[in-house]
């Protein structure tokens, strides 16, 4: 039979393997997750920018990005990125400038991703669904700055968990009024068909001005965040130092 799919070294979406395989696999995932509770767990809450990595540190993008990082450090929360280069670097560069807790949850990939070097906590994952579900966890909004598919992926993700109320309704900031325009008017078009609400255009704010988009974030914070107080600090299963 001929392969539709090219053969690859390692593609676990490829159909049934041997149960042997898939328990692997499933250990595999397992320890994946492991690792980044372990890693994450006692760290300050954070608030997560996705964005491109393709943008260098002379382009507005960077820049902008690099103020929220250090804007965030000023209102005492983690910044958390992909780990990678372009708007990931910058806001862990900007936390990092700040002296704030600077996040890197990045991927292995065919093509090498390095760490970039604004990082006081890093952690690599095999799987993107299990770096994901990290990037979410730990995060109490969500800054969208300008990106290509893997940003898309993680919006519309983060959007569609907070929209099903699967995760509390968290702020979603979209940055860039004129690149995304056009998907703005796309989310619109969706509601005016009628295959979203019209009430689930408020989940997000798109705006072009930082001090917009972090007020929106401090609002929310300053309702609905509160500090849980540790008594003692215990080591435990799933703390690592």
């Amino acid at each position: 039979m001929q392969r539709l799919i090219p053969a690859k070294a390692h593609v676990y979406l490829e159909g049934p393997k041997s149960r042997g395989y898939e328990l692997g696999f499933l250990i595999r995932v397992f320890r994946q997750f492991l690792r980044g509770f372990r890693a994450l767990h006692f760290m300050p809450p954070c608030i997560t920018v996705f964005g491109s990595a393709r943008f260098d540190e002379n382009h507005l993008y960077y820049k902008k990005a690099r103020e929220f990082g250090q804007k965030i450090a000023e209102l005492g929360f983690s910044t958390m990125t992909g780990g990678g280069p372009g708007i990931m670097e910058a806001a862990n560069r900007g936390a990092f400038e700040k002296d704030g807790t600077s996040i890197g949850c990045n991927i292995l990939l065919p093509f090498e991703q390095k760490y970039n070097p604004y990082l006081t906590k890093s952690i690599t994952f095999e799987h993107f669904f299990v770096r994901k579900v990290l990037l979410v966890k730990y995060s109490y909004a969500f800054i969208i700055m300008p990106g290509g598919f893997g940003t898309m992926d993680e919006f519309f993700e983060t959007l569609t968990l907070v929209q099903t109320k699967t995760i509390t309704e968290f702020p979603i900031v979209l940055f860039g009024k004129e690149y995304y325009k056009d998907l703005m008017a796309v989310i619109e078009d969706m509601a005016q068909k009628g295959t979203i609400a019209k009430d689930d255009m408020s989940l997000v704010l798109l705006t072009d001005s930082i001090d917009e988009a972090m007020s929106h974030i401090a609002r929310y914070l300053k309702s609905n965040y509160t500090i849980k107080k540790r008594f003692i600090k215990l080591p435990w299963f799933f703390e690592k130092n």
